[in-house]
């Protein structure tokens, strides 16, 4: 099999978990180094990725009338300046100190995830965001700036565990507040020289055949089934967490 067919599979499989839930750059980021991407170059590369498949995500979700720009921008803005120094810092750290920080975030997300969540609306009404979202979206923005792969789950922790909404409107708020902030996210890692633009771009293909097949799952399957693909993004961090430690 080709190297850009393995990129594809790759980011297909990644397109489908990351909208259900988070996690899927915990496939992609292990199979561009494996592929012989050094660290920063496929840290970059992904974001490539990332962008492609929040903007077909959210595309679907408006198709299936779960949209909301007004909240999902304000919540983007809010991460933003942590995405870009978490950028900036991300191109300058070694190895070591960038799987650490992965393991140790993730490590909170598995804890905040395993706390019994506030009752939820489960219905389709749009959610009402405290001030407080928006503060967490600072430090959310910084760990999506700075690594990426996992960051879904930090979304979940916030949105679903503390303010209990619906997980059709976290996963929009979700994607869409990632979308804008990648593109900053992305400028950085380019103006450094760490974007390998051809195998993003196919990865980005894959990626966004998976999230329009995952955002029509999430509508039409309900909660039980989003609830699975969280639980498979959990075992693919908990196999990535057991690598690193």
């Amino acid at each position: 099999m080709s190297f850009y067919a393995l990129i594809f599979g790759a980011g297909f499989a990644a397109g489908i978990i990351n909208v259900m839930a988070g996690g899927g750059s915990l496939i992609t980021l292990p199979a561009l180094l494996f592929l012989g991407l050094p660290a920063p170059l496929a840290n970059g590369t992904n974001r490539i990725a990332i962008l492609i498949q929040n903007v077909a995500a959210v595309e679907g979700f408006r198709r299936k009338a779960i949209f909301d720009p007004h909240n999902g921008v304000r919540l983007a803005l809010a991460a933003l300046p942590g995405a870009i120094a978490g950028a900036f810092i991300s191109v300058q750290v070694s190895d070591e100190t960038f799987r650490a920080i992965l393991a140790a975030v993730l490590a909170v997300a598995v804890i905040a995830m395993l706390v019994p969540p506030k009752k939820r609306d489960d219905g389709n009404a749009r959610p009402v965001l405290p001030w407080w979202s928006y503060v967490a979206m600072l430090g959310v923005g910084f760990y999506g700036g700075f690594i990426q792969a996992g960051v879904g789950l930090l979304f979940l922790a916030v949105l679903y565990q503390a303010l209990g909404m619906s997980l059709n409107w976290v996963n929009m708020y979700k994607v869409m507040a990632i979308g804008l902030y990648t593109i900053p996210a992305i400028a950085v890692f380019a103006l450094t020289g760490n974007v390998e633009w051809i195998t993003g771009l196919v990865l980005g293909a894959g990626n966004a055949s998976g999230a329009v097949v995952s955002t029509h799952i999430s509508v039409r399957g309900g909660e039980r089934v989003v609830r699975f693909f969280i639980a498979l993004a959990f075992l693919l961090m908990a196999l990535r967490l057991v690598a690193i430690l």
